[in-house]
């Protein structure tokens, strides 16, 4: 009925934190990759708000399909109060039950989801770091 919009409470928080951050972030460190070929690559490291941006496009596109869903199934119409179950008390309680766990499993699930990128992701520049810091042994 409105799962979505905890998902959409979170992208929009998400959106807001991402752009403070950017707005404030600091230099990116340059890493040098060694290619296959013995090529020396340098890539910057990823930044966290970067990485934020990443989770908001999730929850942003997750949000749209599920809102889209709603629409498609006549829950959400164009007129008020938007949300068919919000125009009756019984539906209401049923439709903030759906939120309370349907919606925080979805932005929960989607946000577990993007940790463990981020993990990967700082577990990979690392070895990166790590394999540039010790000197090469040919």
């Amino acid at each position: 009925m409105a799962c979505f919009l905890v998902p959409v409470t979170e992208a929009i928080i998400t959106t807001v934190a991402a752009k403070a951050m950017k707005s404030k972030n600091a230099e990116s460190a340059v890493l040098a990759v060694e290619t296959d070929n013995g090529c020396i690559e340098e890539k910057t490291k990823i930044s966290f708000s970067r990485k934020l941006k990443w989770l908001t496009n999730m929850l942003w596109g997750g949000s749209v399909l599920l809102a889209f869903e709603h629409v498609w199934h006549g829950e959400v119409v164009p007129w008020f109060p938007f949300l068919t179950a919000a125009s009756n008390p019984t539906d209401a309680t049923v439709m903030l039950h759906e939120m309370s766990t349907v919606g925080v499993s979805m932005a929960v699930l989607v946000t577990a989801v993007w940790s463990v990128m981020v993990l990967v992701t700082n577990a990979m520049e690392k070895k990166v770091l790590k394999a540039q810091s010790e000197p090469a042994l040919n």
